[in-house]
């Protein structure tokens, strides 16, 4: 049995813009590092962790590297671990996206699991991507706890899949919020979830994402 704990990255400039970052590589904001900060502590004292894995952008690896820096370990960056790729959405307002890609983007609101950005991924892919990345992790590191600081929509993917093992009801599964910590379980090659987006430790630290992402 594996324990791999998501954690979403902290507040990031995009996030705070109200920017759909996808691939573009948004850094956090000072209340972004904080959050990661309360985090650490509160995975420190947690959790015994036997390994970091972080998305190579910089959101999410200064994420784990704040909770590595903690518990003395360096996060390994694994482009598997990266946020949607959003093709022509990325760096763009979500007002402006529903307006410029209306069709595209009101499946992406109405119908998640079944959408694509435009010129990029859709979430099927994605969850693929997450999936095969997880599924190698976990049979890794066999028996231990796996840290893996990633994005909002890959975590959103797994969920997903674990609660109905295919990606295709993603709008039936909610957000987690900056900094959280969610549990997947890897045993016998199935993943279930545990404690999902955990952030009473952030206090008023707190933040989600917009309602129209």
């Amino acid at each position: 049995m594996t324990t791999l704990l998501m954690v979403r990255h902290g507040e990031s400039e995009a996030n705070r813009n109200n920017i759909f970052a996808g691939n573009f590589d948004a850094d956090l904001e000072c209340r972004g590092q904080k959050q990661a900060e309360k985090t650490a502590e509160f995975v420190a004292e947690s959790y015994k962790i036997d390994k970091i894995y972080a998305s190579d952008l910089k959101r999410a690896f200064k994420t784990g590297k704040a909770i590595g820096d903690r518990i003395g370990m360096t996060p390994i960056p694994d482009r598997r671990l990266r946020e949607i790729s959003a093709g022509e959405w990325e760096g763009e307002k979500f007002d402006d996206i529903a307006v410029k890609y209306a069709e595209d983007y009101a499946v992406w609101l109405n119908d998640m699991g079944n959408a694509r950005c435009t010129g990029g991924e859709s979430t099927r892919e994605l969850g693929e991507r997450i999936l095969a990345a997880l599924t190698d992790i976990a049979k890794q590191n066999d028996g231990k706890t796996i840290l893996i600081a990633t994005h909002a929509t890959p975590i959103r993917v797994m969920q997903t899949y674990c609660t109905y093992g295919d990606f295709g009801r993603m709008q039936e599964v909610k957000w987690v919020s900056n900094a959280s910590v969610s549990e997947f379980i890897y045993e016998n090659g199935n993943f279930r979830c545990g404690k999902m987006s955990q952030d009473s430790h952030l206090d008023e630290l707190r933040t989600v994402l917009a309602p129209n992402v």
